[in-house]
Parts: C-alpha cells; structure tokens; sequence
C-alpha cells in the first residue's frame, strides 16, 4: 500500500491518544499488586465494560469473522453469537457473586471455595496452564493476525511485526499495569469503532464502483446485496469457494443469517454445536461458562456489585450489537473484490504465501482506504493488537505472580518487589506467544484448538456455584480428561468432523467429573460454611450448608433474584439477537426489499424486550446497593 506522510502523522497521533495518558498511572499502580492487578477495586462500571470490549476486539477478530464469511456465510458467526447466552448468564447470575467472593484474582477462588492441598494443586496448576500456555496461546493468535495485516499492508515479515508491536505493548503493560490497561482500552475502543466502520464504508465505495460504474458507498450496498443474494457457498465445510447458483438449497446461501439445515456437517459445526452445547460445556476466554479469566478481573475490579454487573452487561451489548456488522459488510465486499486466494495473492504478489489465507481478505480491502483514514486504520489495528495483549499480559503475569509465585515460592516479599516480578513475567510472557505465534496458520485453526481444549468443562464452572458436591478433585479430573480426550478422540475417530469430536469430548468430561463429585474427596465442611456465608449462592445445593452456615432461604433469595435473574437472561439474549439481525436486514433492505417485514419484526422485538431487560437491571442494581450497605454495615459492626 502507499501510505503517505499524513497518514503517518494520523497514525503516530492515534498512538500518542492512546498511550500517553497510561504513563501517568504507573506511580499509583507500582504501589501495590491490588493496584497493579486489580485497580484498588475502584473500577466504575462504564470503564470495566469498555476495556471488556475492546480486549475482546483484538487484531485477530475482524480477520477470524472474514474467514467465517468467506467460507460459511454470515451464518458462520453462530459459532460466536451463540455465546450471547453464556455472557448474559455471566452478567445476571455470576457477576455479582464474583465480586461479593472478594479474591483478586479468578484462581484465589480455588481457597475460598475448595480446601486442601487438592485447592491448592488447582490453583497453582491452573496458574500455569493458563496463565503461561492458554494465555500464551491466545496472544500467539493475535500476533499472528498482527503479522498477517502487516505482511499485507507494509510486506513486513513476522519477525519485524513481533519486534515492533512486543516492544510497544511489553512497555506499556509492565509500566503501568491494569490501570494503564484500562485507560487504553477505553481510548482505543473509539478508535477501532471509528476505523472499521471507515473499512466498512470505503469497501461499498470500491464495490459500487465494481459493479455500477458508481463510487457511492450506499449504491455499493444495495449491488452488494443484490450480488451476493445469488451467492452460495458449496457443499462441504471444508471447501470455501462461493459459488453462483439459484436457490437450490445445494450450499449456503451468503447472505443468510441462519444455516441451511439440508447441510447436515455445516450445520452441526456452524449452528447446533454452538447454541446447544458449546456455550454451556466449553471453556473459553471471554465467554466462560460462569465468568472467568480477564472477564472476572473485571468483575473483580470493579467498585461494587452493582458496577460488576453493569460492565458486564455493556460489554455484551456492544460486543455483539455495535461490532459485527462492520466487519461483516467488510467480508461480503471481500468476496466481489477477492473472490479467490489467488486474487488476494495477485493483489499482493509481495506478501508472504505462506500467511495468505481467507482472513487475509479483511486487510486485503484495507487498501481501498483513502490518505488519512489510512493513518486512522494503522493506528486502530495498532489499538486493537494492543488492547487485546496488554490486558493478556496484565492478566497472565497477575497468575504467574500472584497465584503461583507468591503463593508457593516466596510468599514474605515486599509489595514492590511482587510488582516488579509481574513485570518481569510480562515480558517472559510476550517471548513465549511470540514463538508460539511462528508456528500457527489461522486464526480458525487456533479457536478449535482453544475449543477442544476446553470441551466438557464449562459445565463444572457453572455447577460450583450452586452445588456443594463439586469439588477441586472434580476441577483436576475434567482438566485431565479434557486435555487427553483433546488428543484421543480425534485419534481413536479419524475423518470425523470437529463437531462429532467435541461432543464426544463434551460427553466423556462431564461424565468423568460428575462421577468424581459423587464418588470422589469432597471439600472441607468449615470452608463450605465459609464460602456460604460470604458468597451467599443460591439454589438447592446449598441447603444444608446454609442452614449449618445461618444464612436463611430468604436472605438468599434477596440478595440473588434468581427469578429476575432468569427473566434478565432470557430478555438480554432477546434484546442482542433481535437487534444483531434486525441492523442486518435493515441493512439487506435497500438491495433485498423482501428484508423490509423481517426488520421491522425484529425491531418490534428488541423494543418490547429492551423494556423488560431495563426494569429487571434496575431491580438488580437497587438491590445490589442494598446488599453492599448491609455489607458495609456488617463490616463496620
């Protein structure tokens, strides 16, 4: 791409928005590892669910959702809007509970809910793995989308992309720790909006001037639409070639927001596997069945219940509400433009071979982009690698530190010399997802292998927060039997697709680990008792424990709701989806006017559930206010 000196100055100035500001909070966040970890817990709700947001809006994601365009249709996305229902349990039934347990981070969980050396194995064990491996992994994934966007736009090979951006974000994460972190992401958050809606926009101009002889952006979606309303994609999951064909019912139709159900392996992959099991039985960051990893650190950040559950609540909206469209428009363009990877390479023909790929589409349209939003795009796929590693090395380094090192190494050191170690940890950190990220293709390839790992035990992280049976023995078994079935299955069933593998993973997990809560050790009746009087959970796995703790079944049912927390649930879901597909066919429309009925449906839909949604979070948050004066007055008593 030419890219002239104004856009090098818009880039450079993006930078400086971002990051200048973080520079100042590294005093207070050296002060201690609550400061450097976790804020001091003074996080408002609007700042914890902006940094959510564009943590989970890294430079991987535009090209993961092109990829899924490009070879499933927009009905690919399913494998990711599915877990609408998993946030939104996170938000009604968990937020709370996270920040009433008090831990800093999600593994100290492990001793206040568990006891013994078993609670212990779990959390040291758990340290490492996610921490250093999962964590690394993940950051290995967004590098490698770093460096797919750079060896397109700049010819950068992997090696100076690494160098650059580690060098950047490294800084800055052990400089200012998750205050800077969460400055950052709110900043940066602005700046990607802004830079992929210019992607989305400048896409229609190129394809209005492609196939109407008119560059108009608005004239290019109503051609898009009409284009691609003739488009499938062809039988087989494997095969991403969009094809022309009528309505055969033969392949999937692009445009399409649900799958064609006739093609039974899609289908399964795209559509049943995510919305039936996968957002209650897989672990996975940023979705976790019941809250965890960076979400949980900013749950447990945040000031109080009532922020905890707020910030929860926006990220879930905007994640899945304000950003796909953009990037979808952007993929469905890339089809008319480079509607093969040899046209993407023909287009490139200095870019890496090895590295092009359907996600390579996204920054591949980039270069319709006219002088200064170039600038702009260089410094929001800057932000959006930033915002997504720094948060994964402020979160990795908080386990290495806090719940591995301080905890079984050296455990009487001052508070300076365990935030300098978290600084230490962060540049090891970046080092080990650097070279993890040579060795990766795709950033679908990295999701399956983040979805096996995980498989069967999103149950679990559910459960332990409503049954007292589950135990850290019933944790150890499921991580072993998801890590061994990840690599048996697969073996033990060759040529069978992802889906049937995980189902039988899923299966073979969950049985294991019942089996041990029934079977198996189970936790100390002092630290149930303990855990009970702190937390307060609901439901009838507690009952004993509640009586033997003096908690009554209606100061429970008061500090919970779980009636208002179910009735939120479902009217969140409702509001995301409706609203997701409601902008989709308002925007299908113009080009497709038999859209016109289905977009007003929906939008009658999110107004009458948007309703029921407010008055159920501000019952909650009334109620969670109540709770934290109770709590306070009991404190001071």
């Amino acid at each position: 791409m030419n890219i002239s000196w104004i856009d090098w100055v818009i880039a450079g100035a993006t930078i400086l928005v971002c990051f200048l500001p973080a520079l100042f909070l590294a005093r207070r966040s050296a002060t201690s590892t609550t400061e450097f970890f976790a804020s001091g817990r003074s996080v408002p709700w609007w700042l914890a669910g902006l940094s959510m947001v564009a943590t989970t809006f890294s430079s991987d994601t535009p090209n993961w959702v092109t990829e899924q365009v490009r070879r499933y249709g927009v009905a690919g996305n399913w494998q990711w809007w599915a877990f609408v229902l998993t946030g939104l349990a996170t938000v009604f039934f968990f937020a709370r509970l996270w920040r009433r347990s008090g831990v800093m981070t999600d593994l100290e969980f492990y001793e206040h809910r568990y006891s013994g050396r078993s609670a212990s194995m779990v959390r040291g064990f758990r340290a490492i793995y996610l921490g250093l491996f999962f964590n690394c992994f993940i950051m290995g994934t967004v590098t490698l989308a770093a460096c797919k966007i750079a060896n397109i736009l700049f010819g950068m090979p992997a090696w100076q992309t690494i160098l650059v951006t580690g060098v950047l974000n490294v800084a800055f994460a052990a400089h200012s720790g998750l205050w800077g972190v969460l400055v950052i992401d709110m900043i940066q958050f602005f700046i990607k909006m802004t830079a992929v809606f210019a992607a989305a926009w400048f896409s229609l101009v190129e394809v209005g001037r492609r196939l109407g002889g008119d560059a108009s952006g608005w004239l290019g979606l109503k051609l898009l639409v009409g284009k691609l309303s003739t488009l499938q994609v062809v039988q087989g999951v494997g095969n991403a070639q969009p094809v022309m064909s009528p309505s055969d019912g033969s392949g999937q139709p692009i445009l399409d927001m649900l799958p064609n159900f006739g093609m039974s392996e899609l289908a399964l992959m795209i559509f049943i596997l995510p919305i039936g099991i996968s957002w209650w039985a897989n672990w996975y960051p940023g979705a976790e069945p019941g809250g965890g990893s960076y979400i949980a650190q900013r749950m447990l950040a945040s000031k109080s219940e009532k922020d905890a559950l707020g910030g929860t609540l926006f990220f879930n909206i905007a994640h899945y509400v304000l950003r796909p469209w953009p990037w979808i428009i952007t993929a469905l363009c890339s089809i008319i433009v480079y509607p093969d990877l040899a046209s993407i390479q023909s287009a490139f023909p200095n870019a890496d071979a090895s590295l092009i790929g359907h996600d390579s589409a996204f920054p591949a349209m980039l270069k319709f982009l006219p002088v200064g939003f170039v600038g702009l795009m260089i410094g929001g796929l800057l932000a959006a690698n930033s915002s997504t590693i720094l948060t994964h090395l402020n979160w990795g380094s908080s386990y290495l530190i806090h719940d591995f090192y301080r905890r079984f190494i050296r455990k009487d050191a001052s508070e300076t010399h365990y935030v300098n170690a978290g600084r230490v940890a962060t540049i090891f950190l970046y080092v080990v997802a650097a070279l993890l990220s040579l060795g990766m293709t795709s950033a679908q390839q990295a999701f399956q292998v983040l979805l096996s790992i995980g498989a069967g035990t999103g149950l679990l992280y559910i459960a332990r927060w409503f049954w007292w049976r589950v135990s850290a023995w019933c944790e150890i078994v499921a991580m072993a039997a998801s890590l061994i079935t990840a690599v048996a299955v697969p073996y033990l069933m060759p040529g069978v697709g992802f889906a049937t593998v995980t189902i039988v993973q899923v299966g073979i997990t969950t049985v294991a680990w019942l089996l041990t809560a029934f079977i198996g050790p189970t936790t100390d009746r002092a630290t149930l008792i303990s855990f009970v009087q702190k937390v307060k959970p609901a439901g009838p796995g507690w009952t004993d424990i509640r009586a033997a703790a003096g908690i009554s079944d209606g100061e429970v049912a008061q500090e919970n709701r779980i009636g208002a927390a179910f009735t939120g649930w479902i009217a969140g879901c409702i509001v995301i989806w409706s609203s997701l597909f409601a902008i989709g066919n308002f925007l299908y429309a113009p080009g497709d006017p038999s859209r016109w009925p289905a977009a007003w449906m929906l939008l009658g839909v999110f107004v009458v559930s948007g309703v029921v949604l407010l008055r159920v979070t501000k019952q909650l948050w009334a109620d969670s206010t109540a709770s934290q004066a109770r709590a306070d007055a009991r404190a001071a008593a």
